[in-house]
């Protein structure tokens, strides 16, 4: 079993490794995530569990009629190019 290289084989991928061996001493340091805020996580996903209820009850049967046509032909059209001819 052979070892596989970890220089890149891309020219660009492989200029980029060199210039950060050259210019680090080690590894990389690892950037630090900033943490998200709770509160605003809560927030937005309170707004995602009743954005569809809330969007539904505001749409006439003809609105959701259309939409349900709308994303019918999308997902026909989408499975019609995948297939190979």
């Amino acid at each position: 079993m052979t070892k596989k290289s970890k220089t890149p084989r891309d020219i660009n991928l492989l200029a980029a490794y060199i210039v950060d061996q050259a210019t680090s001493e080690g590894k990389p340091e690892e950037s630090v995530k900033p943490s998200k805020n709770p509160a605003a996580v809560e927030l937005g996903r309170l707004g995602g569990l009743k954005g569809g209820k809330a969007r539904a009850a505001k749409l006439t049967s003809e609105q959701k009629k259309e939409i349900a046509k709308k994303a019918a032909k999308a997902r026909w059209d989408k499975a019609g190019k995948d297939t190979v001819t």
